[in-house]
């Protein structure tokens, strides 16, 4: 058996479907694979799961498409490359609670964000209020990356970045009026995510086990979007993570939401197009958030968003 390890980007939730579809439904083993699936609560986030991958500790990641930016322009880390889409539509958005008079992104001037550190996540945040009109002055907080979602709910900060489907979900359930605010409402060409990403050169060295790993794993994911109330059953049976993977009829309204998400419009998972890697690199540069660790811009020629990607692996 070939081992594989797929490190996370969250405990388990409803993005992660697919994965676990096809490690119960025998997916895996039949493609002469050992997946390990990784929870960043093993260690408490101490590392992030593109930080495994770009040193060697996970073979593969799970991860929003500028950490493949990031790594990319990171001088002191191996490049990483995306190598699936998870979903093909953006369903997170940034959140503040309904009853908090945050109508719209320009109402977080002054207010407070719970950010997540990632490397261009606060001001890609911050050019959102400026889209609106607002002067991006937020203050930014960094609490443990797995209580961020309390922090909001309790209401030590005014806004933070969700899964609509699953936060949104879980809010809503639990009778938590949320405001979103979704990056393409207000001209922010986001990428993927989450996406799959591995190292160039486990790329080139490993293509046969990646290969089989997407390949059971898009057949995981197929199955979750034709079977939502059976895939969120399977998620919960062998998903190893908080008490909310017990909830079964959230876990299918969750998935439910999430199901038309996954596939291309002809019906395939993973395949990434051109044309949206190259937008969000050239509106990050234009915006001058594309910039090196030290703070200097990097203009988007600098960068060619065909290094960020491929759909090789897929058969594309």
């Amino acid at each position: 058996m070939t081992q594989v390890e797929l490190a996370l980007d969250w405990t388990p939730n409803t993005n992660h479907t697919g994965v676990y579809v096809a490690q119960a439904e025998g997916y895996y083993d039949e493609a002469g694979l050992d997946v390990r699936i990784r929870s960043p609560a093993e260690d408490g986030y101490e590392q992030t799961p593109a930080k495994r991958a770009a040193t060697g500790n996970s073979t593969l990641a799970i991860a929003p498409s500028e950490s493949a930016l990031s790594y990319h322009t990171h001088p002191g880390y191996e490049s990483l490359v995306a190598v699936a889409a998870v979903c093909q539509q953006d369903t997170s958005a940034i959140v503040a609670l309904e009853d908090s008079e945050v109508d719209s992104p320009a109402d977080l001037d002054g207010r407070t964000y719970a950010s997540y550190d990632a490397r261009f996540e606060d001001h890609i945040v911050e050019q959102l209020v400026r889209n609106n009109g607002g002067d991006g002055d937020i203050e930014i907080i960094t609490p443990p990356k797995l209580g961020i979602w309390n922090t909001l709910v309790e209401g030590d900060a005014d806004a933070t970045w969700v899964f609509m489907p699953w936060e949104g979900v879980l809010a809503r359930r639990e009778g938590t009026e949320l405001t979103p605010f979704y990056l393409h409402e207000y001209d922010v060409p986001y990428g993927y995510t989450p996406v799959m990403l591995a190292r160039p050169d486990v790329v080139e060295e490993r293509a046969d086990a990646l290969r089989a790993f997407l390949d059971a794993t898009g057949r995981g994911y197929e199955f979750a979007a034709e079977n939502p109330a059976a895939a969120a059953e399977l998620l919960g049976e062998t998903a190893d993570g908080p008490e909310t993977l017990d909830d079964r009829a959230f876990l299918v309204e969750s998935q439910r939401e999430l199901a038309e998400h996954y596939l291309t419009d002809e019906g395939e998972w993973g395949g990434m197009e051109h044309d949206r890697w190259a937008r969000f690199v050239d509106w990050l540069a234009e915006e001058e958030i594309l910039t090196t660790i030290e703070g200097d811009h990097i203009p988007a020629e600098a960068v060619d968003a065909a290094d960020l990607y491929t759909n090789e692996l897929l058969g594309w």
